[in-house]
């Protein structure tokens, strides 16, 4: 949605490299904050689940390896790994936080008992001060509410948020995944109220997960919202990690009903036509899917969340892989996106 630019070099802490890699870089929305066109997401750094990396070390080292990709961009949240993720990024980014912009969130419960999650004024500011302690850092430059809190008036939301921007402890307060009627309450509220307005949106946006097309994009390309779309690859299903012959019910998708609910057959038709774009452009099945995303008007830069360097390395070409009108028509072709409110409940 942003203005594009070209890449530039991006200092690493190792010797003082400087990256080679060829970087594209946006404003995010409406605003005029430069962030690159992909996103590092933090969920897998820390040790709270089975699937994640739990090695501090090996997590700082991807983010390493971002940087030298040329992403300044960074998402995490405070209920990843109950702020160990935090703690990690913070580690990696000293003494780079010019350089980089950085994004949380907030609502998940951080502690047992009354006050220990939600969208409240109290927890709102309170967790706002844990995020900034745990980053190391003065100020956040994005600062999102999780999901929608229907026990908070959005009013008293956005009074915490203004607060917090007021105070310099945040640049740009962003949402994420809720229905567009919600969404759409709390841009008139702040408007009607004069408070900070939500710059951005990150929402499950993906080849087989494009309900938000008949939800929340439109009115983001209205509003001048910048999108940031969370899981662009559908749980590994578009990286190519499954094949309906083989038996799908193993690993994490065992346990995951998200990717079990993407097992669909015209989820296997999409893929059969990612797999066949991708073998005539010698490209694979993980960077045209995130191409696909980059071609998107309203999109400004994908989410991804590598666990190693290798996956990390896979998605970068995703810049340099180009769309004719005709391929993203024979990939969007199967699906029909249908908004419903289980969806929106996620």
């Amino acid at each position: 949605m942003g203005e594009r630019h070209e890449g530039r070099g991006f200092s690493t802490r190792a010797g003082d490299r400087v990256s080679v890699t060829e970087m594209d870089y946006t404003t995010l929305g409406s605003t005029g904050l430069e962030v690159s066109k992909l996103c590092l997401g933090c969920m897998n750094f820390g040790s709270d689940a089975e699937w994640m990396l739990d090695d501090r070390e090996a997590s700082k080292e991807v983010i390493e390896r971002a940087i030298e990709h040329g992403i300044t961009f960074f998402d995490t949240a405070n209920v990843y790994s109950r702020g160990e993720s935090e703690e990690i990024l913070g580690e990696a980014l000293e003494g780079r936080r010019e350089e980089s912009v950085i994004a949380t969130k907030v609502y998940g419960r951080m502690r047992e008992g009354p006050n220990g999650q939600g969208l409240s004024r109290r927890h709102v500011l309170e967790q706002a001060e844990a995020s900034l302690d745990r980053l190391g850092t003065e100020y956040i430059d994005l600062y999102q509410i999780h999901r929608w809190d229907d026990s908070t008036p959005i009013t008293e939301t956005l009074s915490a948020l203004d607060t917090l921007v007021s105070d310099g402890k945040v640049r740009y307060v962003g949402a994420s995944t809720m229905p567009a009627w919600k969404f759409a309450k709390a841009l008139y509220e702040a408007d009607l109220d004069n408070k900070e307005r939500f710059v951005s949106m990150q929402c499950e946006y993906n080849l087989v997960d494009r309900h938000e097309e008949q939800n929340v994009l439109p009115l983001c390309r209205d509003q001048g919202i910048g999108v940031i779309p969370w899981s662009p690859l559908a749980g590994g299903f578009l990286a190519d990690k499954y094949d309906r012959d083989e038996d799908t019910k193993q690993g994490r998708a065992a346990t995951d009903d998200r990717t079990r609910g993407r097992f669909t057959e015209e989820n296997w038709a999409v893929l059969e036509i990612v797999r066949d774009i991708a073998n005539e452009k010698g490209v694979s099945p993980v960077e045209l899917s995130i191409a696909w995303l980059l071609h998107k008007p309203m999109v400004d830069a994908p989410i991804v969340g590598p666990r190693t360097i290798d996956q990390l390395d896979g998605t970068v070409g995703a810049l340099d892989v180009s769309l004719t009108e005709g391929e993203i028509e024979r990939l969007e072709a199967p699906k029909d996106p249908v908004w419903s409110r289980s969806i929106g409940d996620v």
